[in-house]
C-alpha cells in the first residue's frame, strides 16, 4: 500500500470536486446528487448485525443509500458519512449485493431493488485508506468554511437524523 500515492489521489479528487464555499455536509451531499444524477438518502442504523459496521453504501435501483452506525458524536457521524461520500467521489466499485446480505439490512424491501453494496472488508486496503484520507480532507474543508463564516455545523441533526 503506497500511502503517499493514496494521499495524492485523495487530494486530486478533492480538488476536482471544485466545491463552492460555504462547504458543509449538506452542500457536499447536494453536489454529489447533481454529479451522480440521483438522490442520496442517509439513515442511522439502530441495530447493526455486526459491530464491525460503521457505514454502508447501497446502490438501490433509483437512489444511493448510506447507512451509518450510531456514533459517539456528531463529528464522528459526519466522518462516517464523509467516508461513504469519498467512495462515491473516488468511484470505487460496489459489489453485487446478494439477496441474503440485502435482507439483513432491509428485511421489508424487495431484494431486487438492492443492486450493489460497498462494505469494508479490510481497513488497510488502498480503497479504504484513500477514502478515509479524502473524508479527512472534506472534514477539514467543512471546519475551515465554518471558521470563516463563524457558523455552526448547520442543522446537521435535522438534515441527517
Amino acid at each position: 500500500m503506497d500511502y503517499i500515492a493514496a494521499r495524492e489521489h485523495a487530494q486530486a479528487a478533492e480538488e476536482q470536486l471544485a466545491l463552492q464555499e460555504p462547504v458543509s455536509l449538506r452542500s457536499i451531499k447536494s453536489h454529489l446528487e447533481g454529479f451522480r444524477g440521483r438522490q442520496i438518502i442517509i439513515k442511522p442504523i439502530d441495530n447493526t448485525p455486526t459491530d464491525k459496521v460503521c457505514g454502508l453504501w447501497f446502490g438501490l435501483d433509483d437512489m444511493d443509500l448510506i447507512l451509518h452506525a450510531q456514533a459517539a458524536s456528531e463529528v464522528h457521524r459526519q466522518q462516517i458519512i464523509l467516508h461513504e461520500f469519498a467512495h462515491m467521489i473516488l468511484r470505487h466499485d460496489q459489489e453485487e449485493a446478494t439477496h441474503d446480505y440485502a435482507s439483513v439490512f432491509f428485511p421489508d424491501l424487495d431484494p431486487e431493488r438492492v443492486v450493489t453494496a460497498l462494505k469494508r472488508t479490510d481497513f488497510f486496503d488502498e480503497f479504504e485508506v484513500t477514502a478515509e484520507l479524502l473524508a479527512d480532507r472534506l472534514a477539514a474543508r467543512i471546519r475551515i468554511s465554518q471558521e470563516r463564516s463563524g457558523g455552526q455545523p448547520g442543522n446537521f441533526g435535522a438534515v441527517f437524523g
